[in-house]
């Protein structure tokens, strides 16, 4: 399935160091399980969100997937598809950038039809195929009407989502340039979050994280004396702290790097989606391990 990740080190910018593909085992046999696209995104220190991405199949563009990136912001999101919805194309990798925003999904919502219909005219907001970009743009919407509170966007938006459309999975981390957001959406894939301490559970130690299944490498010095709250679709170290979201959870990491959590959808999808009632290109995007 697809792999999220996030950070954030706010109020303080760290460096950190990203491989967004770290896989042992062989060229030949990983290829086709190789993601459908990789991407990172961050701010610059005036705010100016910025995205690196490359949507073809790792195996096909392996040398920007292993290349190690020097990064420095207060938030980060990276994000390794696997492709249900829309073809292999820049517009369709995330993260997706709007409003000054980055988010990045780990699903399947359907009945994108109906989605667009209530779009409207902020159909515009989005350039490629997804529903995860159909998602982010309804989020963007329902901001602008909350007149910029972000959470009750999201909470608006994704309310909106599990009342009318058809969900599998509406995991997802959206970032501004001093502030994280997460939700998990039902209870279908894990997400999880670490609120770490400078230095870690034994103190003075770097962050050094790498997920299980080798997709996804973070190495940050400056977290040994920096407070950060993590947020990965697994667990990426030993640290006892880990801990599993609650179904619906909504978690905030505010300016100041405190935690804000809230369970904003406590009921299932009105129309909740099975593995079996999914094309096999969405379900195999849902269940593959690697």
């Amino acid at each position: 399935m697809c792999r999220l990740f996030g950070l954030s080190s706010a109020p303080r910018r760290s460096r950190a160091t990203f491989w967004l593909l770290d896989a042992p085992d062989s060229l030949m046999v990983q290829s086709h399980r190789d993601p459908d696209g990789t991407g990172l995104g961050y701010f610059d220190p005036d705010g100016t969100p910025q995205v690196r991405k490359a949507p073809d199949a790792a195996y096909e563009d392996r040398d920007f997937a292993q290349e190690a990136r020097q990064i420095c912001s207060a938030t980060f999101l990276a994000h390794i598809r696997l492709a249900s919805t829309g073809s292999l194309t820049a517009p369709n990798t995330h993260p997706f950038q709007q409003d000054g925003r980055l988010f990045a999904h780990n699903g399947v919502v359907e009945d994108l039809t109906a989605l667009e219909a209530h779009l409207g005219q902020d159909l515009a907001l989005v350039a490629g195929e997804t529903d995860s970009e159909r998602v982010f743009a309804l989020i963007t919407r329902e901001i602008r009407c909350a007149r910029g509170d972000i959470g009750a966007g999201i909470e608006r938006a994704t309310r909106w989502i599990a009342a009318h459309l058809p969900v599998y999975s509406l995991n997802f981390v959206l970032t501004t340039p001093d502030q994280l957001w997460a939700l998990r959406y039902p209870a279908t894939h894990e997400l999880y979050v670490l609120e770490r301490e400078a230095g870690g559970s034994h103190g003075a130690r770097h962050l050094d994280q790498s997920g299980s299944a080798g997709r996804l490498r973070v190495h940050s010095g400056d977290l040994a004396d920096v407070p950060a709250c993590v947020v990965a679709s697994e667990r990426m170290d030993e640290h006892p702290e880990w801990r599993l979201m609650e179904p619906g959870e909504l978690l905030h990491i505010t300016p100041d790097g405190s935690a804000e959590r809230q369970v904003v959808l406590p009921d299932p999808p009105a129309r909740p989606l099975g593995l079996s009632d999914l094309s096999d290109r969405a379900a195999h995007s849902q269940k593959a391990g690697g």
